[in-house]
């Protein structure tokens, strides 16, 4: 009859060794799940591309807080729109 240490160890090599890989696999499967949402996350929908229209440009400035409106309006009103 073989039993836990023997020729019939019941995982994988042993009861410490049956734990071990299942740690190392568990471990590999954490570590890639961690390394896809890095790389989602980086590239998720906040990166945009620079808006081509200078109005367009002009206005996310705006809504951002970069200029003020008296300045927005002065650079509109340059803009000839």
């Amino acid at each position: 009859m073989m039993g836990y240490g023997g020729n019939g160890s019941f995982f994988l090599g042993g009861g410490l060794m049956g734990l071990a890989w299942l740690l190392i696999v568990a471990g590999v499967v954490v570590l890639t799940i961690w390394v896809v949402q890095a790389i989602v996350r980086r590239s998720g929908p906040g990166v945009q591309a620079a808006p081509t229209d200078p109005l367009t440009a002009l206005q996310l400035r705006l809504a951002r807080g970069e200029i003020t409106l008296d300045e927005y309006e002065s650079v509109r009103a340059r803009m000839g729109r």
